[in-house]
């Protein structure tokens, strides 16, 4: 599980005294313990993994855009910071799929359900979350889904 190798992943970077990896792994820590925190009161059931990844790519996304806003603004050693902690975020990532990939997926998708225009974006992309969530960056497939109806 994602969980376990993150813990040991913490503990090591302890042990060596890594402290800005230490740092990185224990926030990921506490944003999913916020979630699990959250997840109390849903009745669904969620696989452990599922959940791990979920934080794991908001967090992803959070730095990429922080990246962008701190090169931007002229702020190179707060955006070098934050590409530190996300890659360390990314190691526990998924690989995930590449565009070439992406559209295969799509255009399976698309075949599997009889989606043929762009009023089936939504079913389109129900199923593509639902069959490859945990490895598509969900803003790039939106993208490329409304590409494949144009």
């Amino acid at each position: 599980m994602i969980r376990d190798d993150i813990k040991q992943a913490t503990i090591a970077a302890m042990k060596s005294g890594e402290k800005d990896r230490t740092a990185a792994l224990r926030l990921i820590s506490a944003k999913i313990k916020d979630r699990d925190i959250e997840l109390r009161t849903s009745t669904a059931e969620t696989p452990d993994d599922e959940i791990v990844v979920g934080v794991l790519q908001k967090m992803a996304k959070q730095r990429r855009e922080s990246i962008t806003m701190y090169v931007d603004g002229g702020r190179q050693e707060l955006a070098d910071k934050e590409q530190a902690e996300l890659a360390v975020i990314e190691e526990f990532l998924p690989r995930m799929m590449d565009d070439a990939e992406t559209a295969a997926a799509i255009a399976a998708i698309k075949e599997s359900i009889g989606a043929d225009s762009i009023k089936d974006m939504g079913r389109v992309m129900a199923e593509l979350k639902a069959r490859h969530g945990a490895e598509l960056d969900m803003s790039k497939a939106s993208k490329l889904v409304k590409e494949s109806f144009g």
